[in-house]
């Protein structure tokens, strides 16, 4: 059960999620965005591993569980106002979903 003073704290949308921001420990590369549950939350910060909620599939997953893309998870801040999580990793091979290093490589837009 995630720590009560945390939930407290934590600002969620309707359907009860978070925002996490990945970004790589080391370089500062931002990884992914991703969401967040109180039981993904407290698995993470218990298990070192990240563990998000799916939105699509209505299911909690642990990162690279099967692609063996994995993040080992170094840090875990909470933003100013609660509503925003920040994940410092260390990431194994692609963070995106298309085996791509970060999600963030389709479209500079300016």
């Amino acid at each position: 059960m995630l720590d009560p003073d945390l939930a407290a704290r934590l600002k969620r949308t309707p359907d009860g999620l978070v925002p996490a921001i990945v970004q790589q420990h080391d370089t500062g590369e931002v990884l992914m965005l991703a969401w967040m549950n109180d039981e993904a939350l407290e698995r993470t910060l218990t298990t070192g591993q990240g563990t998000y909620w799916s939105r699509s599939r209505g299911e909690l997953w642990v990162k690279g569980a099967t692609s063996g893309h994995t993040q080992a998870v170094k840090e875990v801040r909470l933003d100013c106002d609660g509503d925003a999580l920040l994940l410092k990793v260390d990431q194994v091979d692609g963070a995106c979903h298309t085996g791509d290093r970060t999600c963030f490589d389709a479209d500079q837009l300016l």
